[in-house]
């Protein structure tokens, strides 16, 4: 997510990126110093609407942008803690409504099921390099090792999952 001290510096960065920020400066304000307040108690920016565990690894889906905010502003116009909006709820043509925590079912799921490990792909062909997924935001690399951060979210590269 960047360290970002102030509204407007997080508005413009995330302009260039594509995404909206919700226009409720002072609450935007209190989102991004609550997410500086588990920078500084965890070592990493887990989204204060969740509860983090103070394991990076068990809580990487959650540190923001969340690995759920794309899903969330397609299906509801905002990210589950509403820091950004689509571009249709800033222009006022979608209202908000409350927005499921898409992290629950997902974590049930997971529990259910493993049929996503990369060692149950069989021959996918003779790529030279792997492939690589940014979770975030679903941007794809084939390269040794995934970028250092995502060209399209500024995701680090620990949020990207090897996919073949």
């Amino acid at each position: 997510m960047g360290d970002f001290t102030s509204y407007h510096e997080f508005k413009e960065s995330a302009g260039k990126t594509g995404y909206f920020i919700n226009e409720d400066e002072e609450f935007v304000q209190a989102l991004l110093d609550s997410i500086k307040v588990n920078i500084d108690r965890y070592g990493y920016g887990a989204c204060p609407c969740r509860l983090a565990s103070g394991d990076k690894k068990k809580d990487l889906d959650m540190v923001c942008p969340c690995d759920y905010r794309d899903s969330d502003l397609n299906d509801y116009g905002a990210c589950f803690c509403g820091l950004y909006v689509s571009e249709d709820v800033l222009k006022g043509r979608k209202s908000l409504t409350s927005i499921p925590d898409r992290r629950i079912s997902t974590l049930k799921a997971q529990e259910k099921s493993d049929d996503n490990k990369l060692s149950d792909v069989k021959d996918i062909g003779k790529l030279k390099v792997p492939i690589y997924r940014c979770v975030v935001c679903g941007y794809l690399c084939g390269r040794e090792q995934p970028p250092g951060k995502c060209p399209i979210c500024k995701a680090d590269s620990e949020r990207f999952e090897r996919i073949l």
